[in-house]
């Protein structure tokens, strides 16, 4: 997700997955997949950079989770159970 403002100055967040393609004409245009436009104050040089700032937290999640360098935090009791049957750990390298 991405924030950015309309020209109105509302500011709203946009699902990065489904812009298709983002134009720059004397004003910022982004066109969902679904071709919904949007108009928004910031650069096209901005929107992308958001963009690829959010894919590649996503992938940093990814990298660090595969790893195992950052595993869920699941709810235990005293004696090792969980108290949330709803919760999976993420197994880790070794138990893959």
């Amino acid at each position: 997700m991405i924030r950015l403002t309309r020209l109105n100055g509302e500011h709203f967040v946009l699902n990065a997955e489904l812009i298709q393609r983002v134009e720059g004409h004397p004003d910022t245009v982004i066109t969902l997949l679904d071709d919904t436009k949007y108009v928004v104050t910031e650069r096209v040089d901005a929107v992308v950079a958001s963009v690829l700032h959010y894919r590649a937290g996503i992938q940093a999640l990814a990298f660090t989770l595969d790893r195992g360098e950052c595993l869920p935090q699941v709810p235990t009791t005293s004696d090792g159970a969980t108290t949330d049957s709803s919760v999976v750990p993420f197994p880790t390298r070794q138990e893959r």
